[in-house]
């Protein structure tokens, strides 16, 4: 496409990622429709009406340079920890956890925003930390905190999802940043050593019975076995095409739980078949692909930490919800990204392309952007 006719406004944006993403959100918005039996209300227009006002917030957010970001790493960082201890003062109960805070104006799961919070602090962190100081052992005592603090704080809701999605961003940010492998492989190897431990003592017993069905989900097929159970017959049930848009039997006859939210790609693969699957994980492809050829590409370390944390943010979110519907991991409630129903799940991804877009632009920024 010749841009230069265009806006400058328009011709700026990578729509090389927004198209294909705004036909996985109305994808989803027809999966959501049909999981309400037909009506745009309560999840399909509301998708769409979150995902076009959170597009132009990540236009903004594209437009933010990057001293700006850096300066405001710490405060937003602070902010969302104040907010996850006022979710365990005042928050209100859902599904048995305790993880939002009402604002009035929306209800927000400030778990979901310390995701890529943590993964700008800590690019920040080693950003100013010169690389040979990543092999001595002091420069994990202030990420260690920085990590430990909201994971802790999210563990207590409980949710066990996001604190590992928290751990995982991080993770990925200082492999980069250079830390000793060997380090790594001592925390997989010690962590490997503490699961007896930590399943008896710091797991809840829903949590527990989570994993034991992920290991024989047909010792119980109709308790703690029926949500994946139920999950892989939709699946499975779609065959090649699906059974057609509209005639998922799971979903409709309310055999499938949470079939707009967690279980919503099963919702689709019942009705669209393993081709709307492939769908899908093409998009996902080119999202991720996308978010590693800018954390390639920039020469910024600051830019090139950020960018990479928030793609494996990304990863984390479709690949764990993917592998969870199809019974490859344990059920932890962690949304499908552009698909699912929920405010601040999405608001978080697109938080995610936001910052990654002002990656992308700071290689390329012309003069008169605000920030």
């Amino acid at each position: 496409m010749n841009r230069k006719f265009l806006p400058r406004i328009i011709a700026l944006q990578p729509w090389g990622i927004i198209i294909p993403l705004l036909l996985l959100v109305c994808f989803g918005a027809a999966v959501l429709y049909s999981a309400a039996g037909g009506s745009l209300m309560p999840w399909a227009l509301l998708h769409v009406v979150r995902f076009i006002v959170f597009l132009v917030m990540a236009m903004v957010i594209a437009n933010f340079s990057r001293d700006f970001i850096r300066m405001m790493a710490l405060p937003v960082y602070v902010l969302l920890l104040l907010m996850l201890m006022a979710v365990e003062a005042i928050g209100f109960v859902g599904g048995g956890s305790q993880r939002w805070l009402n604002l009035g104006f929306m209800t927000l799961q400030p778990s979901e925003l310390m995701k890529p919070a943590v993964v700008i602090i800590l690019a920040r962190f080693y950003d100013m930390l010169p690389p040979a100081a990543t092999r001595y052992f002091s420069s994990l005592i202030v990420p260690g905190v920085l990590i430990g603090l909201p994971v802790g704080l999210v563990l207590l809701q409980p949710d066990l999802g996001t604190s590992l999605a928290i751990a995982f961003g991080a993770g990925v940010v200082m492999f980069l940043a250079g830390l000793p492998m060997a380090w790594f492989v001592t925390v997989g190897l010690a962590g490997m050593a503490a699961i007896p431990v930590a399943f008896f003592t710091l797991l809840h017993d829903y949590q527990q019975r989570r994993v034991l069905t992920f290991l024989d989900p047909e010792s119980d097929p109709l308790g703690a076995g029926y949500h994946i159970t139920q999950s892989k017959i939709a699946i499975g049930s779609g065959g090649l095409f699906g059974k057609g848009f509209g005639n998922g039997s799971q979903s409709h006859l309310n055999y499938l739980p949470e079939p707009h939210t967690d279980f919503v790609f099963s919702t689709m693969a019942e009705e669209w078949g393993m081709m709307g699957g492939l769908f899908v994980l093409f998009v996902f492809g080119l999202l991720l692909r996308w978010g590693l050829k800018v954390a390639t590409g920039t020469p910024d370390r600051f830019g090139r930490l950020m960018a990479a944390g928030l793609t494996a943010t990304i990863f984390f979110y479709a690949a764990i919800n993917l592998m969870m519907v199809m019974g490859l991991a344990p059920v932890v409630g962690i949304p499908l990204p552009f698909m699912s129903h929920g405010g601040s799940s999405m608001l978080t991804i697109m938080i995610c392309v936001g910052l990654i877009m002002a990656v992308e632009r700071w290689n390329t920024r012309e003069p008169g952007s605000f920030a």
